[in-house]
């Protein structure tokens, strides 16, 4: 279905899609912080031609291009019509021909190349949206859809005078405005004329049950936003809301789940075209063995440092890592002393970067916030929620810090340890704020970087490796449980590079990846549920672009100190990294080739 080859392009969200009704995002900076400084004549160009492609993705998904920045689309809701799939291919063939004209009298290179960025996210559209339609069946999580639209434009950092378009949008969504039809209505019709296709597969069960727990939790999030924002007159809609996914989770018990397939397992092609989609170029079968050998590697690194921060710590003296960590994760932190303790962490990693010159950081402060629970159901990891990038008016990425998983379809909730223990500050604020995501999303937006290398040159290797490498880089300044949780989570990564394309290529059995995760990873019960869900049916695939980004990251970076020596300066190398925006691997080595080295070598 082409909601979910959409999803490739809004992968930019990092599944942000939440409400703040939990705790209140600090108030936004102002506009002059973040605004986007006038783009170059080249820039302008290219995004001209990328406007081509946004607006046919724009037509499909309008709650993307208005979480991004594009006009017009606040009061829009998603294109679950009959035959999306082929209506959306045919605009994304006719976008994609008119922009291969326009490459054929393109001149300059750095045009040229934005060009063939776009054309390749527009090629990967079109085949994933293929490959959905000749497998599986158009099933739609519309209450996650609705909430997602929703916080959109229901957030501090949204302008005040947006908010009341989210009541626009929501009376569209339940059919309360001229020409809309309830989405619950268009997501069963789109189901019910492909459920006739015996050789279809239906969605996971597993999927099923929990979307069919998180409707309440979402719900319940919309209504506290709509009540946190004083928004007038959504009674009325807010209780239409209510009522349709009431029915529309009956449909789905009664009609999809008996349809519903027990095994987690996509199609080959689905799953080999998802890791295609996150930036995975090697076959699966290397990378595993790749991620194989840097587990044993991590696991050496891991029992070497355990006596060190057992003495620091004043743990009883051990080799054994795992007994480490437990130890560490008995300092934990309550919604009380979290935020200020992560704050305070914040101020420290931001004087380390600076004393020792490790990347340019801007002077204004980092948004770091907990998630609602509805947020959690929508997003159980911790994440960032990056800032437009398309009319940015000073809005900053935040930093979101979920407390547990929600209740399963089961009723079973846990709650992390993994992320509120005082050791665990440390590399999460790396990975998550600086220097990684909150930096590399705002520098996207001061720089002026163009919407080629911004949006649609996107993956998941390309955000999720500089995350790691940020994490990597922060290590040696960290106290000793920071170091050694920092190393913990490089062997999450790890194992997530084996352990998803195991799972999805039927090389291992849930049980064993879960007591990997949880025995020698050393993870909750709760985050090894979260990520078996991801491996399995949240996001097949992605997982594995963390070690594979980071990993290229370090190549190239070995590359250019091999190649400047002495005039390697570590500063420069990472700030015209982050300049680049989001090149994938390749390009971005050409970009160092031909640019930054050339640039050093001479002095």
């Amino acid at each position: 279905m082409f909601k979910r080859t959409l999803a490739a392009a809004a992968t930019l969200a990092f599944a942000a899609t939440a409400a703040v009704a939990a705790a209140p995002a600090p108030s936004a900076p102002p506009a002059a912080s973040t605004t986007a400084p006038p783009a170059s004549a080249w820039v302008q160009q290219s995004n001209a031609y990328a406007q081509v492609l946004l607006k046919v993705l724009a037509e499909f998904q309008p709650e993307f291009a208005s979480r991004f920045g594009l006009p017009g689309y606040d009061t829009r809701v998603v294109d679950l019509k009959p035959n999306v799939g082929m209506r959306s291919r045919a605009a994304l063939a006719t976008a994609r021909a008119e922009l291969q004209q326009d490459l054929a009298k393109t001149t300059d290179p750095n045009v040229r190349e934005d060009l063939e960025i776009i054309l390749h996210a527009a090629g990967r559209f079109i085949e994933s949206s293929r490959l959905q339609d000749q497998y599986m069946l158009p099933y739609t999580d519309v209450g996650q859809t609705i909430f997602q639209g929703e916080f959109g434009l229901l957030q501090d950092q949204v302008a005040a005078a947006r908010r009341p378009h989210a009541l626009a949008r929501l009376k569209c969504y339940v059919g309360m405005a001229p020409g809309c039809t309830p989405v619950t209505q268009e997501a069963e019709a789109l189901y019910a004329a492909k459920a006739g296709d015996k050789k279809l597969l239906g969605p996971y069960q597993g999927e099923v049950q929990q979307n069919l727990a998180n409707t309440a939790r979402y719900v319940d999030g919309i209504r506290k936003l709509y009540a946190k924002y004083q928004i007038a007159g959504a009674g009325p809609a807010l209780d239409a809301l209510q009522k349709q996914l009431a029915a529309y989770d009956a449909w789905v018990k009664s009609t999809v789940l008996p349809r519903a397939r027990t095994n987690a397992r996509l199609p080959e092609a689905i799953y080999a075209d998802n890791l295609k989609n996150v930036g995975i170029d090697i076959p699966p079968q290397q990378l595993i063995r790749q991620a194989e050998q840097a587990f044993m590697e991590i696991q050496a690194q891991m029992e070497t440092l355990a006596p060190y921060v057992a003495k620091a710590e004043g743990f009883p003296a051990t080799t054994d890592y795992r007994a480490v960590i437990r130890e560490l994760k008995q300092q934990q932190l309550d919604k009380r002393t979290i935020e200020p303790y992560y704050q305070g962490v914040i101020g420290q990693i931001e004087a380390i970067i600076r004393r020792h010159h490790i990347v340019t950081l801007p002077k204004r402060q980092m948004i770091m916030r907990l998630a609602s629970e509805a947020e959690s159901a929508a997003e159980p990891a911790p994440h960032m929620d990056p800032p437009p990038l398309i009319n940015n008016h000073g809005e900053r990425g935040t930093f979101v810090l979920p407390l547990g998983n929600p209740p399963s379809a089961g009723g079973k909730s846990d709650a992390y340890d993994d992320f509120t223990c005082k050791a665990c500050a440390w590399t999460l604020t790396a990975h998550e704020g600086r220097p990684g995501h909150e930096l590399q999303f705002s520098a996207m937006v001061e720089h002026g970087v163009s919407l080629a290398r911004s949006l649609f040159a996107f993956n998941s290797v390309n955000v999720e490796g500089w995350a790691l490498y940020a994490e990597w880089m922060m290590v040696p300044y960290e106290p000793a449980g920071g170091q050694m949780i920092a190393l913990q989570l490089r062997l999450l990564r790890a194992a997530r590079a084996y352990l998803d394309p195991m799972l999805n290529l039927g090389l291992i059995s849930k049980q064993r990846a879960h007591d990997i995760l949880v025995n020698d990873v050393g993870i909750s019960e709760a985050f090894a549920r979260e990520e078996l869900d991801r491996f399995r049916f949240r996001s097949p695939g992605q997982a594995t672009a963390y070690f594979y980004g980071y990993s290229r990251i370090l190549q190239l970076r070995a590359h250019t100190e091999v190649a400047l020596g002495k005039r390697f300066n570590l500063e420069q190398f990472n700030d015209f990294i982050l300049s680049q925006g989001l090149l994938p691997p390749d390009q971005l080595a050409e970009a160092v080739d031909q640019q930054f080295i050339p640039a050093h070598k001479g002095g």
